[in-house]
């Protein structure tokens, strides 16, 4: 996709349009039905010519601070990353690729968590790099227990 076509005219309204369109009443609902779906390919679905991964990412952001749901947010884009770069889950060893991979995931997520939940994500990136998850371990939505286990559904 050319950047530039997702930012002509009122990208919000389209976005939403587009949503509509596919049978979905909010943004999050048509992104939890496709749960492993990178947050660029959810863009492509939504418009390949003229929407961009970065504003599903800041509607889908928006959408969880009016439900209060901004950790399952931070969840949930975490197993986007992970699916996208992990397709085989968690290595079973973290040898120096494999572990800059990890890297550059834990990187990836940090930099789209909202300033709220940063310091709670910068730990879990901690635990998960101490203590390995389950070799193949692949979360497949923001539900799952280990996550749930990571970061909790308190809200910050």
């Amino acid at each position: 996709m050319s950047e530039g076509g997702a930012w002509q005219g009122n990208w919000l309204v389209r976005l939403y349009e587009r949503v509509r369109e596919r049978g979905f009443d909010s943004l999050t609902a048509f992104a939890e039905a496709r749960p492993t779906v990178p947050l660029h390919a959810l863009a492509d679905e939504l418009g390949e010519d003229d929407v961009a991964g970065v504003q599903v990412l800041r509607g889908l952001l928006t959408e969880a601070e009016r439900r209060k749901q901004v950790t399952r947010f931070v969840r949930d884009v975490l197993v986007r990353l992970l699916s996208q770069h992990l397709p085989d889950g968690w290595p079973a060893v973290l040898d120096d690729s494999s572990r800059f991979t990890v890297a550059q995931v834990l990187a990836m997520w940090a930099s789209f968590t909202p300033e709220t939940h940063e310091k709670r994500v910068d730990q879990a990136g901690d635990t998960l790099l101490a203590s390995s998850p389950p070799p193949g371990w692949r979360p497949l939505g923001p539900d799952d227990e280990l996550l749930r286990t990571l970061l909790p559904d308190e809200e910050v």
